[in-house]
């Protein structure tokens, strides 16, 4: 079993923190891999990037939004209670290196995704600009741990309520114009890793991305979290979760995802209109 130490909420509640005692999985855990956690027998198996560990304390912290009858059962746990099943680390870690200026972007709950990478990049001693954005400013999460996992923040909120009003692509428009970039890195829902992508490659600048496909096992064996990558059949589970954005058929990866919600399937195509 795997008690929480700790639990938060955030974005008025629709987005939840837990801390959790998991001393194996916190030993060798490295940025940018993931676990896949279970609540009881009644629940699926749900798979979450980590957005920090805490090996002195034996912890992993997790950040999720509740979306469904799964992660509503988490969202009821209290702290004291306990994962009945914790499985990780999983997936391949982010590669790590001094290469210049890395822009790290992060959109939603995949800020919690993108925290633990940009603060392995900045101690690697790279100069690394974090742009996080949300529909509104009740929605942005993670601030201040972004800002000092970072050597510079910027945020962006469709409506403008807090910081830049727009989509954080303007943002990064406006770093790779003034400015040489070795990375970017982007994490959060589909279209806007998409449109990142896009931009990155206009400037010839590398982009790396982490995706989120259905998943079941989290072996490679079910087949349930392919992807197609520069033509090629992946499975993001052993060969990611991370991949060159610039070969990501994201199209493909939406199209999949829309088998259990036509959210994400509006949801996409209103974002890809507004960038159009």
């Amino acid at each position: 079993m795997f008690k929480i130490i700790k639990r938060e909420e955030m974005a008025n509640g629709t987005v939840i923190l837990n801390e959790i005692e998991a001393p194996l999985i916190a030993g060798k855990a490295l940025p940018g891999q993931f676990i896949i956690l279970k609540a009881n027998e009644l629940g699926e198996r749900i798979p979450l990037t980590m957005a920090d560990t805490n090996q002195e304390k034996g912890t992993i912290t997790i950040i999720y939004m509740v979306v469904g009858k799964s992660t509503a059962i988490f969202r009821d746990l209290k702290v004291g209670e306990s994962y009945q099943d914790v499985i990780g680390p999983l997936g391949k870690a982010t590669h790590i290196e001094k290469i210049g200026t890395v822009v790290c972007v992060g959109g939603g709950t995949g800020v919690a995704v993108l925290h633990p990478i940009t603060r392995a990049m900045k101690n690697a001693g790279n100069n690394v600009i974090c742009i996080i954005g949300s529909r509104n400013k009740d929605l942005l999460i993670m601030e201040d741990q972004m800002r000092a996992a970072s050597n510079e923040l910027q945020i962006c909120t469709d409506d403008g309520s807090y910081g830049r009003k727009g989509f954080v692509t303007d943002a990064l428009k406006d770093i790779l114009e003034s400015q040489e970039v070795a990375q970017v890195v982007a994490i959060g829902p589909v279209p806007m890793m998409k449109f990142v992508s896009l931009m990155a490659k206009e400037y010839n600048v590398p982009a790396m991305v982490s995706l989120n496909p259905i998943m079941v096992d989290g072996t490679g064996m079910c087949g349930g979290c392919r992807v197609t990558v520069d033509g090629k059949t992946k499975f993001a589970c052993v060969d990611g979760p991370e991949f060159d954005g610039h070969k990501v058929d994201y199209d493909e990866l939406m199209f999949r995802l829309q088998a259990y919600t036509d959210e994400e399937k509006s949801s996409y195509q209103a974002y890809c209109q507004s960038q159009e």
